[in-house]
Order: C-alpha cells, then sequence, then structure tokens
C-alpha cells in the first residue's frame, strides 16, 4: 500500500474552535440535524473530559502504526489525532509514548477507530484518548499508509482540519467550513434548552410544554385507571 503525506492543509478557525470547545457532543449533534457523530462504539478511556481540536488523519495499515509516526510531525498546538485503518482491527496501535510525543506538540487527543492501550498512564499523564477497543496487543512498522487525507469512521467523513469535539458522550466532527455557523446555532440551542430547565424546575411537564398531548391523542394513545385496565376494560 501506497500512501501520501500532505503538510500544511487548512484548518478550522481557532476562534470557531474555542467556541465550540464550549459545547457538548450531543448539543452539537443536535445542532447539526442529527449529524457528525461518530458510533457509540468510539469511547473515551477517562471520564469528566472534553477537548475540541483540528483533525489531523491518519490512514493505516490494520495491527501497523507506521504512519501515526508519520503524523506525529504534522501535528501542532490544538489538533487532535484521528485515525483509521483500511479494514477493522483492534490492535494496541496507540500508547503512552506516543501520547508523550504529541503533547509535546500541544496536541490535545487521539480519537482512534482501532486498538489503544497504556490506558492508566494516558490517564495520569492527562491525554484524553477515544478508541473502538483498548488492547495490549502490539504492532509492526512495516505497511505504507496516509496522512491529512479524508477519512472514514462509521461513515462520518472526516477531513484534514475539520473540528473534532469528544467527550464523554463520544465524537462529533464539524466540517471546518461549519465551524461558525454550528457555533451559532449551539448557542441558541443553550438559550432553548436553559428556558426548557427553568420550566422543569417550575413543575411544567414535557407533555405540556412540547404539545405532546394531542400527538398522544393523535397516536391513539389512551389513559384508563388502574382497576379498569386490570379487570379487562378497554377503550
Amino acid at each position: 500500500m501506497s500512501g501520501v503525506v500532505v503538510t500544511n492543509p487548512p484548518k478550522a478557525d481557532a476562534g470557531d474552535v474555542e467556541a465550540l470547545a464550549g459545547y457538548g457532543v450531543a448539543t452539537l449533534g443536535e445542532a447539526m440535524g442529527r449529524t457528525g457523530l461518530l458510533g457509540p462504539g468510539i469511547r473515551p478511556v477517562q471520564q469528566g473530559v472534553r477537548v475540541a481540536g483540528t483533525a489531523v488523519t491518519v490512514l493505516s495499515w490494520p495491527g501497523d502504526n507506521l504512519m501515526i509516526h508519520a503524523a506525529v510531525e504534522q501535528c501542532g498546538e490544538g489538533d487532535v489525532l484521528v485515525v483509521t485503518t483500511t479494514s477493522p482491527s483492534t490492535d494496541g496501535l496507540f500508547g503512552e509514548l506516543f501520547a508523550t510525543a504529541l503533547k509535546r506538540r500541544g496536541v490535545r487527543g487521539v480519537v482512534i477507530n482501532a486498538g489503544i492501550r497504556d490506558t492508566r498512564e494516558l490517564r495520569e499523564m492527562g491525554f484524553a484518548a477515544w478508541s473502538r477497543a483498548v488492547s495490549a496487543q502490539g504492532t509492526v512498522k512495516a505497511t505504507g499508509g496516509s496522512v491529512n487525507v479524508p477519512i472514514a469512521v462509521d461513515g462520518r467523513v472526516i477531513r484534514p482540519g475539520d473540528v473534532i469535539v469528544a467527550d464523554d458522550d463520544g465524537v462529533v466532527v464539524v466540517p471546518r467550513g461549519r465551524a461558525g455557523q454550528v457555533a451559532a446555532a449551539c448557542e441558541a440551542r443553550e438559550k432553548k434548552e436553559a428556558a426548557t430547565r427553568a420550566a422543569f424546575v417550575a413543575g411544567q411537564l414535557g407533555l405540556d410544554r412540547y404539545g405532546l398531548r394531542d400527538r398522544l391523542r393523535e397516536l391513539g394513545v389512551t389513559y384508563q385507571s388502574y382497576e379498569a385496565y386490570s379487570a379487562g376494560e378497554r377503550p
């Protein structure tokens, strides 16, 4: 497998990245019309951490981390390394030594659609990581691949320079050209949710706030006392 290392791709505006960092993955996905989310199989190795940064993408051969070494050189302050393989792999492609090199370069975290190892060390050093699997299985450095090319994870295309936001709920990708627009949509959504939260605190029900009683009637859902239901009565 031959490949290419693309240098200096365009990135999302740093101000937009920081704005998006203020919102959770769930909010971002909803603000984009329930899109952009990577699948639920990509999970954090730590809890209580959110990162946001620009993607440096890696396409590797299964069980081979050569191209991650090549990608380290292309990483800089505020980046998030995103790795996938040409076919499914759970081998431990990434560990503490990679994290040490990336942390030195200002990288905010890694998202890997394969295996990760040294998870205790990663937590202790404060390097955030999300992965498909945790595996101690080692790898080789024998096959070419690519860096900073479009890749796909769970059917979601990630391009170099896109914004990656990851937290306890998972990972979302925001296309770099839409970063500012999505940040504005998140702000509007948060204001709306704040009003709803206040209404719930005051005792209002979602059935009434969202007008769902009419929906229930339209769907033929009825209310019946326990006694009537237990007696076999049906509306």
